[in-house]
């Protein structure tokens, strides 16, 4: 399996080299040759796996540069009992009327993003001995909120790696700040910007394509690679729960082998998403892929209209790590469609230029026969908390109350009664304030009070990682513009 750049279609390298590099050299994002395929018999027969061995047979079709041990030692390193607080590595719950819950939050960091963040470390440094690199890397991160803390906590003290993380000064929850703040380890870097998620993610995007900063780094013997979902690493273990959610739910009796499902996902930088269209692309059986944002909307609206078109107000929301009005995933699924790199450098040149671009009509009629998409606002988001807690005693964070809110809106607008998998991707004790004033109308002030009367009322367990903050000291403070980031990578390195 060869991968190749949006941007580049000539370009012709093997999975450690993209997992190494994290963006090819003229700002495209890597992407497999071609989408292998899965039998139905091999998704049923993953129902007999644990989630490892499912991780590693799913990994074994794309990342065929790496032996069936090494691939081995990756998933059973990053997916046990010591990293995740259940055996099953995720939990699926029934909700309502055929659809069910893939609850992905029940790492270290309590987001889904550990699903990805917990193994890329071993993906990268297994990779960096495939091809005889010996180059101290730099990981840089753009973070909306949960990609920030699950980085930090899956790189903290890895050995031949740094880590700097930066995050929209008031663009992230309390208990995500006090999570990324209070990191440990000696080379972990976390930095607050002046400016909202995209400014810190065109930021580190203009620092990895900087031929000057990567000279100076390559003078130090350092390299950059990335832990954000531009990274083919990161992207890759997100398609496997989708695939591991199939196989339960039929070893459950919950569907039949083959039968359709949808999937509901909540997305802003549209990686999670992207997955489910991987795995549906390799021949799970998906009808719909539904798309859920909040009050950046900006998603909803190319999947309807196509035209994507960021010029429009940044809203900040109770649903943070959605906050973003230039989904760099995008990216991948416009190429996939097209397989036409000239496309992709005319889109999102115009992108980057006028902040608006418009895809063509066959674009246009594959985004409509695979995707749905909706969006609610904060209002919307708090009512859906409230009304699934009191009909199911469950308890939703803000952004899989998004998700719930469109999968309803899209099951009333259509009739469509086939069964749904929402993904739920980060635990109510992250959003503290936001749940309890959907619940409640009100929060206590103190963070760790939340986190009491949340246990109080969801009787969830508090996860270890959160109930350690009470006493953890910050480590990290103050903000800096982005204009300042090239200087201040080049000062922290």
């Amino acid at each position: 399996m060869y991968y190749t750049s949006t941007r580049d279609s000539s370009l012709r390298i093997d999975s450690a080299q993209a997992i190494v590099k994290g963006i090819s050299d003229e700002g495209g994002l890597f992407v497999p040759v071609e989408i292998p395929s899965l039998s139905m018999d091999e998704i049923v027969s993953y129902a007999d796996m644990t989630y490892p061995e499912r991780a590693a047979a799913i990994f074994s079709k794309y990342l065929t540069d790496f032996t069936a041990a090494e691939l081995r030692y990756c998933t059973e390193s990053a997916y046990n009992d010591k990293a995740f607080a259940t055996a099953s590595i995720t939990e699926i719950s029934h909700l309502f009327d055929g659809t069910y819950v893939l609850e992905l939050w029940h790492g270290p960091t309590c987001a889904f993003k550990d699903m990805a963040l917990q193994i890329l470390p071993y993906l990268l440094t297994t990779s960096l001995k495939k091809i005889n690199v010996d180059k101290k890397v730099v990981i840089l991160v753009a973070t909306s909120g949960d990609t920030g803390k699950a980085a930090l906590e899956g790189f903290a003290d890895v050995e031949g790696t740094s880590i700097m993380v930066f995050y929209p000064e008031d663009g992230v929850s309390a208990m995500q700040k006090k999570q990324m703040t209070t990191q440990d380890g000696d080379n972990v870097c976390v930095c607050a910007v002046k400016g909202n998620f995209d400014d810190c993610q065109n930021g580190v995007k203009a620092i990895f394509t900087d031929e000057d900063i990567k000279a100076q780094l390559a003078e130090r013997g350092m390299m950059f690679s990335s832990a954000n979902s531009i990274n083919w690493g990161r992207l890759a273990p997100q398609i496997i729960y989708y695939i591991s959610c199939y196989s339960e739910l039929v070893k459950n009796g919950e569907i039949k082998a083959g039968e359709p499902i949808n999937i509901t996902v909540p997305t802003g930088n549209f990686g999670n998403i992207l997955a489910a269209y991987y795995a549906k692309r390799m021949g799970l059986p998906v009808n719909k892929l539904i798309c859920a944002s909040n009050a950046n909307n900006v998603l909803t609206d190319f999947l309807t209209t196509g035209v994507y078109d960021r010029n429009r107000t940044f809203v900040t929301t109770i649903s943070p790590s959605m906050d973003i009005l230039i989904s760099s995933n995008l990216e991948r699924l416009l190429y996939i469609m097209t397989g036409d790199d000239a496309k992709i450098r005319e889109w999102f040149g115009k992108l980057s230029k006028e902040g608006r671009y418009e895809v063509d009509e066959a674009v246009k009629a594959q985004l409509s026969a695979d995707f749905a998409a909706g969006c609610c606002d904060d209002e919307r988001t708090k009512a859906t908390i409230k009304e699934i807690y009191d009909k199911y005693s469950y308890t939703l964070d803000t952004h899989t109350a998004v998700a719930v809110a469109v999968y309803e809106d899209y099951r009333k607008a259509t009739g469509d009664k086939t069964r749904t998998v929402i993904a739920s991707t980060a635990s109510p004790y992250k959003f503290g304030t936001a749940v309890l004033e959907a619940l409640e109308g009100k929060a206590p002030e103190d963070e760790f009070e939340k986190v009491d009367r949340i246990n109080a009322l969801s009787g969830y367990e508090i996860p270890a990682s959160l109930a350690a903050l009470r006493t953890k000291k910050i480590r990290f403070t103050g903000a800096i513009d982005r204009a300042d980031m090239k200087e201040f990578v080049l000062k922290e390195v």
